[in-house]
């Protein structure tokens, strides 16, 4: 991919200027970082769950890549937190696992790609622009089906039906007044 219609992602990474890069071997984490900040990525590296976590609130990374395999919780359990809390990060299972069962589950924890180490650098980079350009379009230029809602309901049984437009905003229940975050999916 070289330019469409964002420009030319691969000198720079228009839309995936800032990585974490969850990786709990010392000497991979380094690689990747050197390798992907030649090509103009910033990266935030982070060895385990805690520290992804605390990684993806403080720097709001525009994509993630991140190791199955990790100390303490799963890659596959920090991918789907990541997905619940922010829909439209992009994020990249780099990992020594190649089944088609952890594929399969990577899929249906949110993860958009899977790569499989050993891994050759320039796919790497390419596999972060078409996933984030896949993402970015996905969430900004998907048309709501016509008459889709999203419904949902606050804590004191006021049901809720508003446009998939508001996803992610929050309102204000005219019932009891608490506020309310839309959620992505009914």
């Amino acid at each position: 991919m070289s330019s469409g219609r964002f420009g030319n992602l691969t000198s720079g990474g228009a839309l995936a200027r800032q990585i974490l890069l969850v990786e709990d071997d010392p000497d991979t984490a380094a690689f990747i970082k050197e390798f992907l900040e030649r090509h103009g990525h910033r990266v935030v590296i982070a060895k385990d769950g805690g520290q992804a976590h605390s990684a993806f609130v403080m720097h709001k990374p525009d994509f993630v890549i991140l190791d199955l395999i990790l100390p303490g919780e799963s890659g596959f359990e920090i991918c789907e937190r990541m997905k619940t809390a922010e829909e439209g990060t992009p994020i990249l299972i780099l990992s020594a696992i190649d089944m088609p069962d952890a594929r399969n589950l990577a899929r249906r924890v949110g993860a958009d790609g899977y790569l499989t180490k050993p891994f050759d650098p320039d796919e790497l980079r390419d596999n972060i622009n078409a996933i984030a350009e896949q993402v970015w379009e996905r969430m900004h230029l998907k048309k709501p089906a016509s008459g889709e809602r999203i419904r949902f309901h606050c804590r004191c049984g006021k049901k809720f039906k508003v446009s998939p437009t508001h996803k992610g905003k929050t309102l204000t229940c005219p019932e009891c007044g608490e506020p309310l975050i839309v959620p992505a999916h009914s």
